[in-house]
């Protein structure tokens, strides 16, 4: 098989959670653990931190793999789903695992994969926990998928577990409260192994606690820990300045992320690296302040409040529910534009009438959806936005909503694209093919 013909057989072989939703989940760590046993357990062969929570993991985990690189560690990120290509899951140091490995780890594992039929994320994990073990590398950064008491990723025994934040997200498979499913992302606290949450929140705050406590685990509350005094943006980065609670220390970072939901996000991890600090890594102030500073150059990370052209400014962002999308648009309403125009396309299992109620009756609506079975019908979608007063025109594809965008917007307004992972990879196929025909 080649890479491609790989890839199709573990689409079509196995259920994926991004592209059917539930019926791809498994509740349990069984298929996990053979698969990882049947690999002469990997995951016990390099060291590695954990990254759960509702919003931000996966800015934290990539925020936290650009520090480490910085630092001269051989670092691992695993992250998902991706964006464009599978190998963007995968990554040393920002390089992608090789299409060749990835051909012959599928081509060596066929056998099991026929025996258990694990689900798509499974392999996924023990491709990834085999890789890394392989490549000798120093540190892993491991983000949970759903959940993470029964994530696929929640085998190992991390030297730092996170804990971003906790809102309704998932709820079909985590709880319908806070409590229950911040009790699900506690399943990742682990025996004397310290935690950081990064968001205190009152009614959940003991869960947290309570679980810790059970597993003498250390326990810290980045929010608690350090207190923003100032941000600005100035050209293409965030200036923050952050004051260390205990030691009223301050200290200002560049970050080249400019969502402000990014400010919380960045304190989980300045707290984080206080810990590994404390623990014997070898991070210095220069390295921190560089890799925030350059965490796109060193990771590849994309779909954060990403801001893709200036004239008119469009804006690529995964936010997908309610706390993420609250965060997005208290950002836009502080911008200067215009005319909104918002490109959305949700997957069918989100609370979707939760979300729609967050955005603005003024913007102009190019409703589509993404090319894969869970993507809630581009026309279904529609009709439900109209309810909410939100009207545009429905499109099949996310590249005829563009074309469509384009067409409609002038040079001083703004298009966002949101609702979903799984339209990004059109948004950035067009810029970058617009900006080749820029150049010619």
């Amino acid at each position: 098989m080649n890479y491609h013909q790989t890839l199709d057989y573990l689409f079509a072989k196995l259920p994926m959670f991004t592209r059917v939703g539930a019926a791809a989940y498994k509740a349990d760590l069984n298929n996990t653990i053979q698969l990882c046993k049947a690999l002469d357990n990997p995951h016990t062969k390099f060291k590695s931190i954990h990254i759960a929570g509702t919003n931000g993991k996966g800015s934290v985990s990539h925020m936290l793999a650009s520090v480490f690189q910085s630092a001269g560690y051989k670092t691992g990120l695993y992250t998902s789903p991706h964006l464009i290509d599978f190998k963007e899951r995968i990554k040393i140091n920002r390089d992608e695992i090789e299409e060749s490995w990835v051909i012959e780890f599928v081509e060596k594992i066929i056998p099991i994969i026929e025996e258990i039929q694990p689900s798509f994320f499974e392999v996924t994990v023990a491709m990834a926990f085999s890789y890394f073990a392989e490549k000798d590398i120093d540190i892993a950064i491991i983000e949970v998928g759903l959940g993470g008491l029964l994530d696929s990723t929640n085998i190992i025994t991390p030297e730092l577990s996170i804990i971003t934040n906790i809102s309704f997200d998932h709820t079909n498979l985590l709880g319908s409260t806070l409590h229950e499913i911040a009790f699900q992302k506690s399943g990742i606290i682990k025996h004397k192994i310290p935690v950081v949450v990064g968001q205190s929140q009152n009614e959940i705050d003991t869960v947290f606690i309570e679980k810790a406590t059970q597993c003498e685990s250390e326990i810290f509350f980045a929010d608690q820990s350090y207190s923003l005094i100032s941000h600005q943006l100035n050209h293409g980065f965030q200036i923050i300045s952050l004051e260390n609670n205990l030691t009223q220390e301050r200290f200002q970072i560049e970050l080249d992320l400019v969502g402000q939901y990014q400010l919380k996000n960045c304190t989980t991890v300045i707290k984080s690296l206080d810990v590994l600090k404390q623990a014997g890594w070898n991070i210095q102030l220069k390295d921190i302040l560089y890799g925030l500073k350059n965490v796109k150059l060193q990771t590849g990370l994309k779909g954060r409040f990403d801001i893709l052209l200036k004239s008119p400014i469009l804006i690529a962002d995964v936010a997908h529910n309610e706390a993420g999308l609250t965060e997005v648009f208290n950002q836009i309403n502080a911008m200067n534009f215009k005319q909104l125009h918002i490109i959305l396309g949700f997957v069918k299992d989100k609370d979707v009438e939760t979300a729609l109620k967050i955005f603005p009756q003024s913007a102009k609506y190019y409703f589509t959806q993404a090319d894969i079975p869970r993507a809630l019908p581009y026309y279904e979608l529609k009709e439900l936005a109209n309810t909410f007063s939100l009207n545009g025109d429905s499109y099949p594809t996310v590249n005829q909503a563009l074309q469509s965008a384009f067409e409609f917007a002038e040079h001083d307004d703004m298009i966002l694209v949101t609702g979903s992972f799984f339209i990004m990879a059109d948004i950035y196929s067009y810029v970058s093919n617009f900006k080749n025909e820029l150049k010619s």
